[in-house]
């Protein structure tokens, strides 16, 4: 595991400090980075709930086709196994 060394505390800071300003000068709060990371988060777990609904559709519908046709095909290779 790397150490972290003050040279890193100080690099950090001073990123911190210069992302601070920048931020200050379009009048952002840390507060509204928050908000708006919070809100991120949702629609991305919102979108991804929704993308497994419609794959969890297309395996349910390939499903029905599928699963009897391996069903078949499975009970006839263990018949030909007992002849």
């Amino acid at each position: 595991m790397p150490r972290i060394t003050f040279a890193t505390v100080l690099k950090l800071l001073i990123a911190s400090f210069l992302v601070g300003l920048v931020l200050a000068l379009f009048d952002v709060t840390p507060r509204e980075v928050l908000a708006w990371a919070r809100a991120l988060l949702r629609e991305l777990a919102s979108d991804f709930w929704g993308w497994v609904n419609w794959a969890l559709s297309y395996v349910l519908i390939g499903a029905v086709v599928v699963v009897p046709i391996w069903a078949i095909s499975y009970l006839l290779k263990a018949l030909r196994r007992r002849s």
